[in-house]
């Protein structure tokens, strides 16, 4: 696998996806409390929009905590093939020299993206604001993810898609027109990535570009716009949703950026410390934008002890420092549907404590699940059965039977998930982290295929989580062949 600490990215030159190799499977085993104060990697959102704003920009950005996995490296080598200057000056620590709105080179070979879903989708709309011809590709798994919800809105606005695989997946072919129409678009379900696409190709649109959606997604595109000098404003629109209007054409000024922890990584060191007995860790310097948290209110509701100490703004960004307490009290809940744009990412790990709680957890609404790095609904339902854990899928919604029993006149609650595997990953970083974090408390040690792809989010995981105390054991021979 390609080191994420790659050199510098310099140049239009296209870098190979790291993404290839034998698997390597892992086994998570019964642990201690875990112990002590970790930061995990900078936010992935963020950081793939920190190196789109600042290619958009004119003259140079930088940016200190930069996510230095896979898929926000792929971002890179994308803006560097557009013209940018990207530069890696230590670590977490880059550089863009921005080229401007429109200001994009046409790239000398495809794009390719590995496994990044964000990057591929946000480099579209960047894309369709200029009158280049760009060809976009990734590995296996995501050339199975749908592309035709960006298309739709890029097409009414006059891009050309000139190929593409059946479902217009990738690789596709697309064509920037040399005046984009500016328009109003409705998003059809709650999704940071279309919102995002067509916010960004509006910027090389005349006039104002107006995108609504019924159910508020992620607004780290929003934040960043007004925070490199876009005309954006974000009104509320019906009683969840919200409308930003954005004016084409501007000239972003370059803005340094401070990318915060990432709460989707956070979220599996949180979840080990609730059912791993006697944990009590801390978390530096996370995001909690609230619509970025939907998983810490559930957990909370859950009976989870999660705090938030030193609680500031950095880099426009709502940021805590999160302790953790194992409380070994946690109940069932039921998630309602319209908390799902606020943790869609999260619901594998939830569904692991869900297995450790008392009842059943009802998870609704989670038809977004089937079109991630694989269909992570079935991919988790697979997961928990393989570890004994009993669950169905009704609709769109899952439901997770809590494994354990209850003694001493139904006050006391004793978490019996029987662990085993393997689980099968399905290429899905995600399903990965989530099973192994689910072995660190069950019976028997939880094997899941494959931990390859955990590079592309967290690059860190593994030794975070042994040095917190966890009993992690990867195959490094199998992954070696």
């Amino acid at each position: 696998m390609t080191s994420p600490l790659s050199p510098s990215i310099t140049t239009a030159a296209p870098v190979a996806s790291g993404h290839a190799g034998a698997p390597m499977p892992a086994r998570a085993g019964l642990s201690p409390a875990l112990k002590g104060t970790v930061r995990v990697p900078g936010d992935k959102s963020v950081s793939h929009r920190s190196l789109i704003f600042g290619t958009l920009a004119v003259g140079e950005t930088r940016i200190s905590g930069l996510l230095e996995g896979e898929d926000v490296l792929g971002t890179a080598r994308a803006c560097a093939a557009l013209g940018a200057t990207v530069e890696r000056l230590g670590e977490g620590e880059w550089r863009v020299e921005g080229v401007g709105v429109g200001g994009l080179t046409q790239p000398d070979a495809p794009l390719d993206f590995g496994n990044a879903g964000t990057g591929s989708r946000l480099m579209m709309g960047v894309v369709a604001g200029n009158p280049i011809t760009a060809t976009f590709d990734g590995d296996a798994s995501l050339r199975r993810r749908p592309m035709r919800r960006i298309l739709d809105p890029l097409e009414r606005m006059g891009v050309e898609v000139l190929d593409a695989a059946e479902g217009g997946r990738l690789p596709l072919t697309l064509k920037g027109p040399r005046d984009l129409v500016p328009i109003t678009y409705e998003s059809p379900v709650a999704s940071a990535q279309i919102k995002s696409a067509v916010l960004l190709a509006g910027l090389g649109a005349p006039g104002e570009t107006v995108l609504i959606e019924k159910e508020a997604s992620r607004d780290h595109t929003e934040r960043m716009l007004a925070h490199f000098g876009a005309d954006v404003r974000v009104e509320p629109f019906g009683e969840h949703g919200r409308k930003v209007t954005l004016k084409g054409r501007p000239e972003l000024k370059p803005a340094p950026i401070a990318v915060p922890a990432d709460p989707s990584s956070a979220a599996f060191p949180v979840a080990a410390a609730l059912i791993v007995p006697g944990s009590d860790i801390v978390i530096e310097g996370v995001m909690v934008n609230p619509l970025r948290t939907g998983l810490f209110i559930t957990l909370k509701q859950m009976g989870a002890s999660i705090e938030y100490l030193n609680e500031r703004i950095e880099g426009g960004e709502d940021v805590a420092d999160l302790r953790v307490r194992h409380t070994g009290r946690l109940r069932a809940v039921e998630v309602p549907a319209e908390r799902a744009p606020s943790m869609i990412d999260e619901y594998p790990i939830l569904a692991v404590v869900a297995a450790y709680a008392q009842g059943t957890t009802r998870m609704n609404g989670l038809s977004e699940l089937r079109v991630k790095e694989s269909d992570r609904l079935a991919a988790v339902a697979r997961g928990l059965d393989a570890i004994g854990v009993h669950n169905r899928i009704e609709g769109d919604d899952l439901l997770v039977e809590g494994a354990g029993s209850v003694s001493g006149g139904a006050t006391i609650w004793t978490p019996k998930v029987p662990g085993g595997g393997p689980v099968a990953t399905h290429m899905d970083h995600r399903i990965a982290m989530s099973f192994l974090v689910a072995g660190l408390a069950a019976l028997r040690p939880v094997e899941v295929d494959d931990v390859a792809f955990i590079a592309t989010s967290f690059p860190s995981f593994l030794p975070l989580m042994k040095q917190l105390g966890a009993v992690i054991e990867v195959d490094a021979a199998e992954g070696a062949r």
